[in-house]
């Protein structure tokens, strides 16, 4: 992995067999992947890190159909740093999932956050440190009329930040674990 003006970190290659199974979980539900790949060949890309954009080997899957090739990052990421601040046992709220991405002048963050279908979506507070953001999600509830399942809906929410990320660790507040950068789904 590298970053403009930063030392590169080396992590391990994931094969190209094992980067698109796990793209490909869920199929068609009779367990056969939706996308047919004609071949892959190694590249890279850019994934979104709490460095900045970094440039990562990824596997360049060619897909029929499809005249661009399906990008997806070959290493495997590095393990999360402890985190500094312990479990909200008693704080209502929602656990950020993941961090999605980060602008180029890395103040504003992206992150997604579960919730429920029926409510009014999500909203994410944020306490800026010198070395942690604190991303506190929690939900609007609705006001629907009439029966509600209890489906979850996965949303992006956008954050700005006073100060760019920079380095700094973001945290979930609920589970006071560093969020992890992930990539969408495939699709």
């Amino acid at each position: 992995m590298t970053w403009a003006g930063r030392a590169p970190v080396v992590r391990p290659l994931v094969g190209a067999r094992a980067s698109y199974a796990r793209m490909a979980q869920g199929g068609d539900g009779e367990g056969k992947p939706h996308l047919t790949v004609t071949g892959a060949r190694l590249g890279t890309t850019t994934v979104a890190t709490t460095r900045g954009p970094a440039t990562v080997p990824a596997w360049l899957f060619a897909l029929d159909g499809y005249d661009s090739p399906l990008r997806r990052a070959a290493v495997t990421p590095s393990p999360a740093p402890r985190s500094p601040i312990p479990p909200a046992r008693s704080l209502p709220g929602e656990r950020v999932d993941r961090l999605a991405g980060v602008s180029a002048d890395g103040r504003t963050v992206t992150v997604v956050v579960a919730h429920g279908v029926c409510d009014d979506g999500p909203r994410v507070a944020v306490l800026e440190t010198r070395g942690s953001v604190v991303l506190s999600a929690s939900v609007a509830k609705g006001r629907h009329p009439g029966v509600c399942t209890k489906q979850a809906r996965l949303t992006p929410v956008r954050v700005r930040l006073k100060q760019p990320l920079d380095g700094r660790v973001p945290l979930d507040a609920l589970t006071g674990a560093p969020v992890p950068y992930k990539e969408p789904p495939a699709g």
